[in-house]
């Protein structure tokens, strides 16, 4: 069956044309999810917008990020984006193979890290409704409120990378790691 639609960056203008040049100068590539979210440059923008502002300004650290990312595609069985993030967390954000894949797994060796992914394994399985008990273990761990609405934000953004790949049916343009590995 045939998926979405693919924008090619070489017929593009306008913004489309610099979002996918901003694209391609912070990946080295311009990827096929990219792509499909220039079907609606909307989206497009809004996506590479919270992204932006959340690695820029956000409290997380780009191995916490992709922590939670790699969690959220193993939880929904997301090859693409646990192909992306497996190879953004151990080439760019210092992840070790190992902390990459025990973090698909909601584990981590430094307790804070550990309980991050506590809340968002429960914020996605339970689809947000996390007890009084998670938010007090969160802050127990030293998460402040600010930082339990980040790991909220990162789960809903990945959440949306997950299905919008699926539904898609996007090819995976990274080196292939798969939700039954």
């Amino acid at each position: 069956m045939q998926g979405l639609h693919i924008v090619e960056p070489e017929i593009t203008t306008g913004e489309t044309a610099a979002l996918f040049t901003a694209t391609h100068q912070a990946l080295g590539i311009v990827p096929n999810l990219t792509r499909v979210m220039a079907n609606s440059p909307a989206v497009l923008k809004g996506y590479v917008g919270v992204v932006t502002l959340l690695n820029t300004e956000g409290t997380l650290s780009p191995e916490v990020r992709e922590s939670i990312a790699l969690l959220v595609a193993q939880e929904n069985a997301s090859d693409y984006c646990l192909s992306v993030h497996a190879f953004r967390g151990t080439r760019t954000a210092g992840l070790s193979t190992a902390q990459a894949t025990r973090a698909r797994r909601g584990r981590a060796d430094a307790p804070w890290t550990a309980a991050v992914l506590e809340l968002a394994a429960a914020t996605v399985r339970d689809r947000g409704t996390v007890t009084d008990e998670q938010l007090a273990a969160a802050r127990r761990a030293g998460l402040s409120d600010g930082q339990i609405v980040e790991v909220v934000a990162h789960v809903a953004l990945n959440v949306f990378t997950n299905y919008l790949a699926t539904a898609a049916r996007v090819d995976i343009d990274w080196p292939l790691v798969r939700h039954t590995d």
